[in-house]
C-alpha cells in the first residue's frame, strides 16, 4: 500500500452565504425527532389479512353485494322511484348480526346532522335567488323515501335509520360463508345540482325547458365490512366520498322514448332503443381506433329535444366486478365513440353531450377519454372494463364506475377559450383515471381522500403531460405547491387527516399527495424504481381494499428504498422543504510550510497515530483543539504535491491521474423541517455545469447542517440548490452562492 503524502490547502477565501431573511414564521409539524426511524410507531400491525410487505395476505377477505335493481325517471317531476334486491355474500370469518346500507341521499335532507355541523354566518350582499332560497323559501323535499325493506320470501324487515346510514336488523346472525337476500323500494325527488349543489342530480336548459340527468348514489348502497373496522358506517357528511364492496349489477332504467342513456355497464337491448341506423353507427365505431364515429348525431338530439315524449322505454345494463352504478339520461345526448386498444382486448371510449357541448366535446372529449384509459393501463394494469363514458355535465367533475360527468363547455357563439378547453381536458383525465382509482384499487374514500384524489391527481399530470408536454398541469408540479406548504400552520393538515377536518381540502387531498409521488419518483427514487413499485400496487390490490400502510409497505417493498423518513414528513406532518446554502469555502495548494502547524492535528487511529506523510485539509478558521488522541504536524511532515506525484505515479499513471486547481466545501443547511435530497448545480467560469444529488440520507446524521468538498479543474461561478424547482423548496432565497437577490412579483 502506498504511503499518502500530506497535501497542505490553504483558504483563498472565506465566503458565508447569509442565511435565509425569510425565515418562515410558522412552527414545524411535530413529529419523531429522529426522522430516519422506522414507522412502527405509525403503522398498523401486520398480520394474516395484510402482510407487511403491503401485500394482501393469507387469510384476506372481501364481502360481495351483487344488484338487481328497477328504477323509472318521471322526468316532468324531477323524480326517481325503484325497488332493489340485494344478495350480500358474508366472506368474513365474523358471524354478522346486523347490515349497514348508505342512504346518500339523506344527506340533502333539511336540517340533518351535515348542516347543523357546519357554520354560518351573515353575508351582507347576497343574489335575490340565493337570498329568497335561503331565507324566504320552504325547504325543498329531499332525501331517500323508504317504502318498505322484505327478506327474500317477501316478510317485512326491521331497520333502522340513522342519518345517513340504515341497519337491517337480522332475524338470525348471518354466519362465515352464508348469504342473504332482501329487496329494498323506495323514492327520491332529484335535485338541481347548479342551484342546490350535490354530486348528481339535474341541469335544466331553461331555453328549451330540457333536463340533463347525472344520476348517482340513487339507489340504497351495502356498506363495507373488512378487517380493518369492521362496519365502514361513517356518516356522509359531504367531503369524504364513498367506501363500498364489489358485486355484479342487473339494472333496468325506465325513461321517457326519446331519452338517450349511457350507463355503468354493458348495453343489453342496444337494438331496443336505438334505430337501426343508430346500432349499425355503433358497430362501425367499434372498429375505428383513430376517431370517434357519431351514433346520435346532433340533428337527431335536436329533433329529439322539442318532442318531450308521453311514451317509456327501459334500458338494461349489466356490470360485472363493479363497486357502484351511475346513469345519465337525456333528450339533448349526442353521442359518439370510437375502439381502443388496451393489451389485447378492445374497449369503447364514449362520449354523451347536448348540443350547446359543440364542437368542443365532439372534437375533444373522446379522444382524451382514449388517450387516458392508454396512459393510465401503461402505470398500472390494462383497463379491465368494457368502455368509459364521458358525459358533458356543466359545473361537474365526478366519476363511477365506467362512466363520469365533467364540465367545460364553448360560450353561446361555440368559441372556447384556452382556459375552458385545458379545464376540460384536465377533468376528463381526471374522472376518467377515477375508474383506475377507487374503482378498482378500491381504498376508503370515506377515511382518506388522498389514496384515491391524491393518487388519481398524480396519474393525471402523468397523462396530461403525454398528451402534450406544456399542459399547464395544476397538480404535480413540486413548485405548484409551494404556497399550501409556506402557509399558515392553524390552516394545514398532515395528509393522514380525515377528509371531514380538512381546511384546504383541494391542496391537502389532491394537491400535496400528487406532488409528493412526483418527487419520489423524479428526485428520491428514479422513474424505473417508482414505476415498478406503483406498479406492483396497483396490481396487488385492484379490485380489493388497500389501506394507507398497504400502500406505504408496497412502496418499499417492491423498491429496496427506506421511504419512512418520507411518509413521516410530506404525510404525517405539515413540515415544509427548505434547504440553503449557509457558507463555501474556497481553498488552493500550497507549497510545505516553513514553520510547524502547532494547531493542525491529525487523529489517532485504531492501531495508534497515522504515519506520515499526511493529506490534510486546512480551513484556517477552525482550528482543531489539542488532546490526548490528536499530534501535532511538523514541517517535516509535509511534502510538496508535485514531489509526491514525481514519486508516487509512473510516467503512465500520471497521464490519467486528476489535476484538481480549486478545492470548494460547501456547507448545506435544512431550515425547513422536511427532509429531501440535496440537487446541487454548479456553473464554472467557462459557463459549463456540473450537477449532483445528494440522497436525504444526507441529513441523517445531522438534521441541520451538510457540507459537501469539491474539488475542480475550473473556477466556481456560482452554485445554486434545486434549480429546476424539483422539491417544493418554500424559499429559495437562500438557494445561491454567491446570494442573488430576488425580485418580488410586483417588481
Amino acid at each position: 500500500m502506498k504511503k499518502l503524502s500530506l497535501l497542505l490547502l490553504f483558504p483563498a477565501m472565506l465566503v458565508a452565504q447569509d442565511k435565509a431573511t425569510t425565515t418562515p414564521t410558522k412552527q414545524q409539524g411535530k413529529y419523531d425527532t429522529n426522522k430516519f426511524s422506522q414507522m412502527y410507531d405509525l403503522l398498523a400491525t401486520p398480520n394474516m389479512f395484510r402482510t407487511a410487505s403491503g401485500a394482501p395476505g393469507p387469510a384476506y377477505y372481501q364481502q360481495q353485494a351483487d344488484y338487481k335493481i328497477d328504477v323509472e325517471l318521471d322526468d316532468k317531476n324531477s323524480k326517481l322511484s325503484g325497488s332493489e334486491t340485494i344478495t350480500y355474500t358474508n366472506n368474513s370469518p365474523d358471524s354478522l348480526e346486523y347490515l349497514w346500507v348508505q342512504l346518500d341521499q339523506n344527506q340533502a335532507k333539511a336540517n340533518t346532522q351535515t348542516s347543523l355541523a357546519e357554520s354560518d354566518k351573515i353575508s351582507q350582499v347576497l343574489p335575490l335567488d340565493g337570498f329568497s332560497s335561503k331565507y324566504l323559501k320552504k325547504d325543498l323535499e329531499r332525501g331517500f323515501n323508504i317504502e318498505q325493506v322484505k327478506d327474500a320470501k317477501g316478510s317485512a324487515l326491521s331497520y333502522t335509520i340513522n342519518e345517513t346510514m340504515m341497519r337491517i336488523n337480522l332475524t338470525s346472525p348471518l354466519k362465515p360463508g352464508e348469504k342473504i337476500s332482501f329487496s329494498i323500494k323506495w323514492w327520491y325527488n332529484i335535485n338541481n345540482y347548479r342551484k342546490e349543489g350535490g354530486r348528481s342530480g339535474y341541469e335544466l336548459f331553461e331555453k328549451d325547458g330540457n333536463k340533463l340527468y347525472v344520476i348517482a348514489q340513487f339507489y340504497p348502497r351495502m356498506a363495507v365490512y373488512n378487517d380493518v373496522e369492521g362496519w365502514q358506517n361513517m356518516q356522509f357528511w359531504g367531503s369524504g366520498e364513498f367506501a363500498l364492496p364489489f358485486g355484479n349489477f342487473d339494472v333496468n332504467i325506465t325513461v321517457p322514448a326519446d331519452h338517450v342513456i349511457d350507463a355503468t355497464g354493458e348495453l343489453m337491448n342496444r337494438s331496443e332503443v336505438f334505430t337501426a341506423e343508430q346500432v349499425k353507427r355503433y358497430e362501425q365505431a367499434q372498429k375505428s381506433f383513430d376517431k370517434p364515429v357519431v351514433i346520435v348525431t346532433q340533428a337527431e338530439a335536436e329533433a329529439a329535444e322539442k318532442g318531450f315524449s308521453e311514451k317509456k322505454k327501459t334500458w338494461k345494463f349489466s356490470a360485472k366486478n363493479v363497486r357502484d352504478f351511475g346513469i345519465a339520461s337525456s333528450r339533448k345526448f349526442i353521442y359518439d365513440a370510437m375502439a381502443v386498444k388496451i393489451g389485447n382486448r378492445t374497449v369503447m371510449a364514449e362520449s354523451v353531450y347536448p348540443k350547446e357541448a359543440n364542437p368542443l366535446w365532439g372534437e375533444t372529449s373522446t379522444m382524451v377519454v382514449a388517450h387516458t384509459l392508454k396512459s393510465y393501463s401503461s402505470h398500472t394494469f390494462d383497463y379491465p372494463y368494457p368502455k368509459a363514458v364521458s358525459v358533458s355535465a356543466e359545473d361537474q367533475g365526478m366519476e363511477y364506475p365506467m362512466i363520469c360527468w365533467n364540465y367545460g363547455r364553448p360560450d353561446e357563439n361555440g368559441v372556447t377559450s384556452r382556459e375552458v378547453k385545458n379545464g376540460m381536458i384536465g377533468v376528463i383525465i381526471h374522472e376518467v383515471g377515477h375508474t383506475f382509482f377507487p374503482m378498482i384499487v378500491n381504498s376508503d374514500e370515506r377515511q382518506w381522500t388522498w389514496m384515491d384524489e391524491g393518487l388519481n391527481s398524480f396519474l393525471e399530470y402523468l397523462a396530461e403531460q403525454e398528451l402534450d408536454p406544456n399542459f399547464p398541469s395544476r397538480r404535480g408540479p413540486a413548485k405548484n405547491i409551494v404556497p399550501y406548504m409556506s402557509g399558515d400552520q392553524k390552516f394545514l393538515e398532515p395528509i393522514m387527516s380525515n377528509s371531514e377536518t380538512i381546511h384546504q381540502f383541494g391542496n391537502n387531498a389532491y394537491g400535496k399527495p400528487a406532488t409528493g409521488l412526483n418527487i419520489l419518483r423524479e428526485v428520491v427514487m428514479g422513474r424505473e424504481l417508482f414505476d415498478h413499485a406503483f406498479r406492483t400496487y396497483a396490481n396487488r390490490w385492484k379490485f380489493k381494499h388497500p389501506t394507507p400502510e398497504d400502500f406505504f409497505r408496497t412502496m418499499e417493498d417492491a423498491s429496496a428504498v427506506d421511504l419512512d423518513w418520507f411518509w413521516r414528513g410530506w404525510f404525517y406532518s405539515t413540515d415544509f422543504v427548505d434547504i440553503g446554502i449557509k457558507d463555501v469555502k474556497q481553498y488552493y495548494v500550497s507549497d510545505t510550510p516553513t514553520t510547524d502547524i502547532k494547531d493542525v492535528k491529525v487523529r489517532k487511529g485504531r492501531f495508534g497515530f497515522e504515519k506520515g506523510p499526511f493529506v490534510y485539509l486546512v480551513s484556517g478558521d477552525n482550528a482543531e483543539v489539542s488532546d490526548s488522541k490528536k499530534k501535532a504536524l511538523k514541517v517535516q511532515d509535509f511534502k510538496s504535491l508535485a514531489d509526491y506525484v514525481d514519486q508516487t505515479f509512473t510516467a503512465e499513471e500520471k497521464a490519467s491521474i486528476k489535476s484538481p486547481k480549486y478545492f470548494y466545501e460547501v456547507e448545506f443547511n435544512k431550515p425547513g423541517g422536511m427532509i429531501m435530497p440535496i440537487l446541487v448545480e454548479i456553473t464554472y467560469e467557462d459557463g459549463s455545469k456540473d450537477n449532483y444529488k445528494y440522497p436525504a440520507q444526507i441529513w441523517r446524521k445531522s438534521n441541520e447542517t451538510a457540507k459537501k468538498v469539491y474539488a475542480t479543474t475550473k473556477a466556481i461561478k456560482s452554485i445554486q440548490i434545486d434549480p429546476q424547482l424539483l422539491t417544493a423548496d418554500i424559499d429559495v432565497t437562500n438557494n445561491s452562492w454567491p446570494k442573488v437577490e430576488t425580485k418580488s412579483k410586483f417588481d
